[in-house]
């Protein structure tokens, strides 16, 4: 038997908006409990726009809150560990905002940290839950479409100089990485969750020359399969106006291509099955031009495994897969050499 869980925000910045939209959506199941960020200027704004909820002044009380049992934490990248470790020492179930942390080892502390606590930790990497990546991940899993022969994900998005404006985006220093960890982590998620787990990759990165950033904009990559197929990671924030991001599976019976949430199975036989539809994903000027229905269910998902004692289906231990690729796809790139990955 579900019960109705409280809930508690901390981050008022730009992610917030999918968040609290999915929350109000589950208010038969979830009670937004209180709302804080350390900007006063943020909590104002929020204030004025939702009068309805709590916001108050210290994290301190979200912690100390028993009645609160679930934190969505949606701050900068390099502010994780600490917050997860404090919300695992309150008792908290934590839904984080990607990326985990800003590396891989971080990242994993955070994890440990949760599962020592006996408390669910979900990270948003909301691709999964598209109807599209769904219906895929069905055929995969079933067998349906047949070994793996060829894979490819493409992040082909744009992001203009205003968005950098915010002081220590793109800066390793904030956020731990540029357009692996911060934009192509949400397909690279996805990929890794439908072809399987990548054993080598052969990459290179750039910084382009049109932002004052120290994190890489431009990523090209080979890679091969634990099942022994091979393929490429194609990533970048430079292609003006931003395209709709692409996963493309070439199987033993027929080759399904995922763009944007839009699934197209071609089958050998002749058949072509089409399931959900393309959507916005953030992939241009504006970040936020998405529909928050996947945030909705991957949040439903977590409040269940919360209720069923199970782990969410993007748990914390799973996201680590994609931190450990996108690192050897970084260290690939910085000594120009093939890496294998642990």
């Amino acid at each position: 038997m579900s019960t109705k869980h409280r809930a508690a925000i901390i981050g008022l910045g730009m992610a917030h908006g999918p968040h609290l939209k999915s929350l109000r959506d589950l208010s038969d199941r979830v009670e937004i409990a209180a709302a804080y960020t350390p900007s006063p200027a943020r909590r104002d704004g929020f204030a004025r726009a939702n009068p309805d909820l709590a916001v108050v002044d210290s994290m301190d009380a979200i912690l100390a809150d028993r009645s609160i049992d679930v934190v969505l934490v949606l701050t900068p990248p390099r502010t994780h560990l600490e917050l997860v470790e404090r919300c695992a020492a309150a008792g908290k179930h934590v839904l984080l905002e990607k990326p985990v942390e800003v590396t891989a080892e971080r990242a994993r502390k955070a994890v440990e940290a949760m599962e020592r606590a006996g408390r669910r930790l979900a990270i948003m990497l909301q691709s999964r839950f598209r109807q599209g990546s769904r219906h895929l991940a069905g055929l995969m899993r079933g067998g349906e479409l047949g070994d793996l022969l060829s894979g490819s994900a493409s992040i082909r998005w744009w992001r203009p100089s205003d968005y950098f404006a915010q002081p220590g985006r793109g800066m390793k220093e904030r956020d731990g990485g540029g357009v692996l960890l911060t934009q192509a982590i949400h397909t690279l998620d996805l990929f890794l969750s439908l072809a399987g787990p990548v054993d080598r990759v052969a990459a290179m990165a750039v910084t382009s020359p049109l932002r004052r950033i120290d994190t890489e904009d431009v990523v090209a990559a080979a890679v091969s399969f634990a099942g022994g197929a091979i393929g490429t990671i194609d990533a970048t924030t430079v292609a003006y106006p931003g395209f709709s991001e692409r996963i493309e599976l070439a199987c033993g019976k027929g080759t399904a291509v995922l763009t944007a949430g839009n699934l197209v199975v071609h089958w050998k036989d002749g058949r072509e099955e089409r399931h959900g539809a393309e959507q916005g994903s953030g992939g241009g000027a504006d970040p936020m031009a998405f529909p928050h229905h996947a945030h909705r269910d991957l949040i439903a998902d977590l409040l269940e495994a919360i209720d069923g004692d199970r782990e969410p289906e993007v748990s914390g231990r799973d996201a680590l897969k994609v931190h450990v690729l996108i690192e050897a796809l970084l260290a690939s790139a910085e000594s120009r050499r093939t890496v294998t990955l642990p």
